[in-house]
Order: structure tokens, then C-alpha cells, then sequence
């Protein structure tokens, strides 16, 4: 072949890869829309017959690939998406939303208008345009691949043709058609559950039918079992779960004990809170002969009474947790179970699973057991009768009471040593009336009953863990439930930083420093107006803990090995420690790993189910108290910054509540993403965390559980501008669910 042929062909091959790309290029943006060969050979600017040849053969070869599909003309048309990214829609804003396709990759900015009738947290294929938004790929939904939910709550209004329902869940931002026929007997201002029965689109509501009717819409049983229904949460235990509960004999036989160290002549008791029933844990205290004290953790026993593979231990499982709500708490366990049989109640006989330890005067571990145990609690202590213990040198088990806080106050010192961080985030609660209407909020307050408890469970927790851990050598351990918690992500940890260096406060971002620098800022903060912000931002630049079978050890508590072995009344995972260990203790082998990392996921998931589901009533108890609250001028301080507004915590109520862009009218403003801060076009007026504020409550939405705050007419309290009043088309998602009147006019 001569040179100038070989130049010829290499032209042709370069050409046809041009076209091939094109080819591709068209299928991939415009999915779903069907092209004939004669389009598609024009969109490549072919014109020569042998060219067109070659457009025709590459279609049949996509065709026969399964990428694209001959539709009814006679077109063709990309299957799903040649690029398509499959991940989760997260809905933000009623203007656009975000696909999260997975860690260390970013997610994908999508118009509302081109989600198609993907909803929040369904699964989708997208695909990605060349055309970018900020720091995110722009893209389309070009199929459902799961959805991620069916059943929504919300509050319905009723006409006479036709009812919607407002959703309550936020992320929500179409309402659902309902026609007369499904409404089940729901009238206006009720809150319902509905099922989706016809998916929508951005142009057209979903049509959905009532299914269960909670409530009058503001009374408290109705709001509670929405959150219980948003969540799926149960409402209550099956009749026959209740039915196999009751069959458990409740006696104690004396083949039982001796398979057990006997405790029941020790010193032992248990210090809750005052309300609670399942009482799961408690400390047994001696003094030994050679001057020594040893400790025992006993935890009740649970997987004594629940067999495995039977009814309770599968719904055990399901619910994998307690939720405990603000009025209410929703058992894992049915309450013969965890109020009765294995709750550690005084002046009764109780099996347990403990960790027994010796320990000499400077809180050290001499010795350990674990094992099975038998115990006759002494004393039903609340936190709050053990700290007047603690502060009096008064009082029953004064002496004991005592030490075990000594030993708690070194067993805390040598953790903050070794580099565990210090987070004391502030948590509330609420005085309810009789009705459930919130009183007041009340900051709950860690004095040391309250750390004397969490310092031995976590002594338990990792011993247990190390000690499991520790029986084989070499790289193949045995199968065990870890709790892990990974280092923080370096970017992460230096946006932090850049925000505590605002308030003047420096901080080491190396990783071999990161703890014991927070923990220094976490002092300096203590007291200060922007010590909830900064913590709460600490927190959320932590990774996240879960369960697993990895024994990856926890940066927060600088734990090498840790578990859940402490609370198996109120946890799934924790149950699965006691029967793991139990069957180490027996000698057997290492249990199957890829079914326990199942269970593992599992009860991380739930557990976050959990933790939102507890957040959403604090939030509603929060609007409730807020809306009923005197009409006054508040301190708070901006706990958040986002494109569609200032998040703000008003200081003396703790309650958390948003200034709108649309509300602030002096200038337009626009959001600094990556210092998390918004800056005034025109008059550069400049609003970041920890900024603070005089606010008023402007409205406030039980359904969505919002409350929209304003700028009071003062400036602000920190230092850098008057209050700022412009208007922006941000935010419109958090708007209040309009009038039936305007809903009217959308099409069906």
C-alpha cells in the first residue's frame, strides 16, 4: 500500500469516528426523542452514499446492542441513555434538584422540568449534558429505576369534584389529586396518608387515594402519627407478636443460675432518667482484698428470652431500633419484654450478659470477664437523685456512688488523652400540657450521673469489642458487629477551620492533630454565642457512625475496637453482639460475615430512619411553641447559609427557623457557595455563620414544620452590617402551601 493510500484510509477512519461520536452525541442528550437515519445523517453533515452506508450499519449495530430501539414511526431512540448515571434524587427546591450518585463524586444539577415524574429519593438514570451548573455536571432523568416511596402524609382540602393534599414532607413539591371515590372518608383539614396511584410530572399532579385518616391537621395525636406515618414507622405490635411475648415464662429455674455468675449479693443499682421503664443496664461494685474494686456492667439479658428465627426476633430485627419521639416512645421490643422480663427493675432477680472488670485506683483494668450473670438491683436511681448523691456525699450507696465517679473522671481523662473529641452538643426538651402542647423548651443539661453511666457503658462497649477482637491471632478474626467511625474528610475539616478562624479561632487541620485541636476550640468555645454553631458544624464535617463487620475502629472516641453491647432492649445490634460472643465464649467458629454485613447495613439505615423520624417531632414541637410564642423581637445567631436563605437559631429557645431571600429587599443577594456566606450585589453587605441577629417570627407551617423568621427593625448585634432587606427568586420551595382557589387553575 503506498503512502499516500495509508494517509487516505487514516482520513476515512478519523472521519467516521467524528460521525460515530455525533451519532452517539444526539441519542445521548435528547433521550427518549426518536430520530430516523436520514436525521441523524444530516445532524453528521453526511451527504456521500458510502457514508450514509456507514450511519445506517453503526444504528442496526446500537440497535442490536440494546442502546437504542426502533419506536412506533419507524424512528430510533436512545434506551434510557447512552451515559446515563444512576443515583438518588435529592428534591431541594421546587426549581431543581440534585442526583447524589455516590461519595467523592458530584452530584448532578437537574431541572424540576426535566425530572420527568421522578420524585425524591426515587433511584434514576440520567443523563449528563455538556453544559455544567457552578461545580455540578448538568443532566436530565431519562428513566425510573426504583422509586423510593409510595405513601406520603399530608393535609387535605376538599372540593366538591376533587381534593389535594398538601404534602408535609418538604422535599415534596407537587401536590396529590385525589378524586371523591378515594378519599375514604377524609374531609378538609384532616391529616391522611395516601398512596400514589398515577405517577405525575412537573406539568401534572400525581393522583394518589387515601388510605388511613390520622386527624384534625394542629392536634397532636394527629401531627405525631403523621411524622409515624412519613417515617414508616409502626403503630403498634402485631396481636400475635404481643401473643408470643406473653407465652415467655417469667420464672427463673435453678438449672438456669447455675450456668451463671451469681451477683445477686453485690452491691448493684441503676441510674435512668425519671421517666423511663426498660431499665437495661446496671453497675455492681466491690471492694476486693487486695484493695481493688471490681465493677460489673450488667446488661439484661435479651437474647435469653428471643430466640433466634421466631416472630419476635424478626421483628426485632424490622424495626432494628426505639424511636424515641417527644411525647412518645416507639419499642423495638413489645413492652412484656422490655418493661417486664428483662428490665433490670429493683428488689428482683434479673438475668443479664455482663462485663465484669477489676480495676485498681487509677481506673486500670487488672482484670476482665464477660460472661453470663445474675443480679438483685438495690436501687432504682434517676440522674437526678444520683446527682444530688454525687453533690451531697448523701444518701443510699454514697461511698459507691462516689468512687464510680472517680473512676469515671479518670476513665474520661485518659479517653480525652488518648485523642477522643469532646462534642457536648446541646439537646432540649419539652413541658407538654395534658393535650401535648409544648409549655416550654428546656436545654437538657450532662452533669456527672449522667457521664458516670456513659463512661462505663463505653468501657463495656470496648472491651467487649477488643476482647473479641483479640481472640485470634493473625488476619483471619472471627465475624463480630463493630460500631466504626472513620476520620474526617480533610476538605471537610478545613472549611471548618476557615469558619472557626471568623470567630477567632485557630485550628490544627493535620490529621494526626485534628481531635485534640477540637477539643482545645470546643473549650475555647464553651459559653460563647457561637458555640451551638460551631458545634453543631463540628459535627457535620464527622463522618457518620454505622454498624459493620469492619473492624475499623472510632475516631471520635479514639477506640481501636468498639461495639454496641450495652443496650439490646432498645438496639438490633446489640443483640447480635450478645449472641456473637456467646458463641466465642462456647469456642465455635467465625460465623458467616456477608450475612451479618447485611444486618449491619440494615440497622445503620434504620437508625437513621430513627434519628430524622426524632428530629421531625423536636421540629414540630419547636413550630408549635414558636407559633403560640409571645410576639416579640428574638436574639439569634445563623446556624446556616444557603442559596434561598439565612437559617437562624434563636438563642433562647433553641429553635431553628429561616430568613427568606424574597423577604430581604434592600439589595439582591446572592450566595457565596463556597464560603458559605451571602453577599449584596449593590451595597456588598455580607451575612455568614455565626453572624447575630434580632429576628421576629413572620409565620410559621406545622404541616411542613417551618418557621419563617424576618429581620427585626434593628441592626445587627455582631459587627458588619444593618439588617438586609432584598428580594431574590431563591427560596420559593420553602413557600407556604398555597390556596386551594390557586390550584384550581392547574391543569389535570
Amino acid at each position: 500500500m503506498s503512502k499516500n493510500k495509508k494517509t487516505k484510509t487514516t482520513k476515512g477512519n478519523d472521519s467516521f469516528s467524528r460521525i460515530k461520536a455525533i451519532i452517539l452525541s444526539v441519542f445521548s442528550e435528547n433521550p427518549g426523542k426518536g430520530y430516523s437515519i436520514k436525521q441523524i445523517a444530516r445532524k453528521a453533515q453526511v451527504k456521500k452514499k458510502d457514508e450514509l452506508k456507514l450511519v445506517a450499519n453503526f444504528i442496526y449495530e446500537l440497535e442490536l446492542q440494546g442502546q437504542i430501539k426502533e419506536i412506533s414511526d419507524g424512528n430510533y431512540a436512545a434506551v434510557g441513555s447512552l451515559n446515563a448515571i444512576t443515583g438518588i434524587v435529592d428534591h431541594v427546591s421546587s426549581r431543581f434538584a440534585y442526583i447524589r450518585i455516590g461519595e467523592d463524586q458530584p452530584d448532578i444539577y437537574v431541572k424540576s422540568k426535566d425530572l420527568g415524574s421522578a420524585l425524591d429519593s426515587d433511584t434514576v438514570a440520567v443523563s449528563v449534558f455538556k453544559t455544567r451548573h457552578g461545580e455540578h455536571p448538568e443532566g436530565k432523568v431519562v428513566e425510573i429505576i426504583k422509586r423510593g416511596r409510595t405513601r406520603y402524609v399530608g393535609r387535605i382540602e376538599v372540593s366538591k369534584n376533587y381534593a389535594f393534599v398538601v404534602p408535609d414532607y418538604r422535599k415534596m413539591h407537587q401536590d396529590f389529586f385525589v378524586y371523591p371515590d378515594n378519599l375514604n372518608g377524609a374531609r378538609t383539614n384532616d391529616k391522611v396518608v395516601v398512596e400514589i396511584v398515577a405517577w405525575g410530572s412537573p406539568e401534572k399532579s400525581p393522583e394518589a387515594k387515601v388510605t388511613d385518616v390520622l386527624g384534625k391537621a394542629g392536634e397532636n395525636e394527629a401531627e405525631i402519627h403523621s411524622i409515624m406515618a412519613e417515617f414508616g414507622l409502626p403503630f403498634e405490635f402485631q396481636p400475635q407478636l404481643i401473643k408470643e411475648a406473653k407465652k415467655i415464662e417469667e420464672g427463673i429455674t435453678q438449672d438456669e443460675i447455675k450456668k451463671r455468675k451469681d451477683f445477686r449479693e453485690i452491691t448493684t443499682f441503676t441510674i435512668d432518667p425519671e421517666d423511663a421503664k426498660d431499665f437495661d443496664d446496671a453497675l455492681s461494685i466491690r471492694k476486693l482484698e487486695n484493695g481493688n474494686y471490681e465493677i460489673g456492667v450488667h446488661i439484661a439479658d435479651v437474647t435469653h428470652y428471643i430466640e433466634e428465627k421466631c416472630l419476635l426476633e424478626d421483628e426485632a430485627f424490622e424495626r432494628a431500633t426505639s424511636v424515641y419521639l417527644v411525647d412518645r416512645t416507639i419499642p423495638m421490643l413489645p413492652e412484656r419484654l422490655s418493661n417486664e422480663l428483662c428490665s433490670l427493675r429493683p428488689n428482683e432477680d434479673k438475668l443479664t450478659f455482663a462485663a465484669v472488670f477489676e480495676m485498681c485506683a487509677q481506673a486500670q483494668i487488672v482484670k476482665e470477664w464477660f460472661g453470663r450473670t445474675i443480679i438483685h438491683s438495690d436501687r432504682r436511681f434517676s440522674y437526678e437523685e444520683a446527682q444530688t448523691v454525687l453533690e451531697t456525699k448523701q444518701g443510699d450507696f454514697a461511698e459507691e456512688l462516689t468512687l464510680l465517679n472517680d473512676y469515671a473522671h479518670k476513665l474520661r481523662k485518659e479517653r480525652f488523652k488518648k485523642g477522643a473529641v469532646n462534642f457536648e452538643t446541646t439537646e432540649v426538651k419539652f413541658k407538654l400540657d395534658e393535650k401535648g402542647k409544648p409549655l416550654a423548651v428546656i436545654p437538657k443539661v450532662r452533669k456527672d450521673a449522667h457521664k458516670l453511666i456513659e463512661e462505663f457503658m463505653l468501657l463495656a462497649n470496648k472491651r467487649v469489642a477488643t476482647f473479641v477482637y483479640e481472640m485470634k491471632k493473625g488476619e483471619q478474626k472471627n465475624t463480630f458487629v463493630y460500631r466504626t467511625h472513620d476520620y474526617p474528610d480533610p476538605e471537610k475539616i478545613q472549611t471548618f477551620a476557615t469558619f472557626a478562624k471568623q470567630f477567632g479561632h485557630a485550628m490544627d487541620v493535620e490529621e494526626k492533630s485534628i481531635s485534640k485541636s477540637l477539643n482545645s476550640l470546643m473549650d475555647e468555645i464553651e459559653g460563647k454565642p457561637e458555640q451551638n454553631v460551631l458545634q453543631s458544624l463540628a459535627v457535620r464535617a464527622m463522618a457518620k457512625a454505622k454498624y459493620t463487620t469492619a473492624a475499623k475502629g472510632h475516631f471520635g472516641l479514639a477506640f481501636e475496637h468498639y461495639s454496641h453491647f450495652t443496650s439490646p432492649i432498645r438496639r438490633y445490634p446489640d443483640m447480635m453482639v450478645h449472641r456473637l460472643l456467646q458463641h466465642y465464649l462456647d469456642g465455635k467458629a467465625s460465623v458467616d460475615q456477608t450475612e451479618f454485613e447485611k444486618k449491619c447495613l440494615h440497622s445503620s439505615e434504620r437508625e437513621k430512619r430513627a434519628a430524622d423520624a426524632e428530629r421531625a417531632s423536636i421540629k414540630y414541637k419547636q413550630v408549635e411553641f414558636m407559633a403560640s410564642a409571645e410576639k416579640r423581637d428574638y436574639e439569634g445567631i445563623i446556624s446556616g447559609v444557603t442559596e434561598w436563605g439565612l437559617y437562624i437559631e434563636i438563642i433562647e429557645t433553641k429553635c431553628e427557623g429561616m430568613i427568606r431571600m424574597s423577604d430581604m429587599d434592600d439589595d439582591y443577594y446572592e450566595f457565596d457557595e463556597r464560603n458559605y456566606c451571602i453577599v449584596g450585589r449593590r451595597n456588598h453587605k455580607r451575612f455568614t455563620l455565626g453572624d447575630k441577629l434580632m429576628v421576629r417570627v413572620k409565620k410559621t407551617d406545622i404541616d411542613k414544620r417551618l418557621i419563617d423568621l424576618v429581620f427585626a427593625d434593628t441592626q445587627l448585634l455582631s459587627n458588619k452590617a444593618p439588617a438586609p432587606r432584598k428580594y431574590t427568586e431563591a427560596g420559593d420551595d420553602l413557600d407556604f402551601p398555597e390556596s386551594l382557589a390557586n390550584r384550581k387553575k392547574k391543569k389535570r
